[in-house]
């Protein structure tokens, strides 16, 4: 069974999609772009910037499942621009404590939703 998951803390989708599905204790998020969610205008001021908004969507949607960043056991990221990937990784980092953080792919992408330059889904476990 499952149970559909949303919040109006985070960005309401842009499609025929959920912010995330919860089936039995696994939590599987839709990816989130950096859409600012009272707004709804992108938020590009710079990657590191554009990375925080990602994840402050992304905490948002796990706290609508009781759930911390501390759960989730896999990511995945899509970014424009692998030139960007150090810049994304400290943002995203902080998020997580390093011994514990969960597995994780990176993936350059031609494009993105919105032609944003990252988008971040996760996969968390109650």
């Amino acid at each position: 069974m499952k149970k559909i998951i949303t919040t109006t803390k985070a960005p309401a989708p842009i499609g025929p999609y959920n912010q995330a599905v919860l089936s039995g204790n696994t939590l599987y998020t839709s990816g989130q772009i950096a859409l600012h969610p009272e707004t709804g205008e992108l938020v590009l001021d710079s990657i590191p910037v554009e990375t925080k908004q990602v994840m402050e969507n992304m905490k948002a949607v796990l706290e609508a499942a009781d759930m911390t960043f501390e759960n989730v056991i896999k990511t995945s990221i899509f970014i424009s621009d692998m030139n960007n990937f150090a810049e994304i990784n400290k943002v995203y980092g902080s998020y997580f404590d390093e011994a514990t953080a969960p597995a994780r792919e990176t993936v350059e992408v031609a494009n993105l939703p919105k032609f944003v330059n990252v988008e971040i889904s996760m996969i968390a476990v109650k």
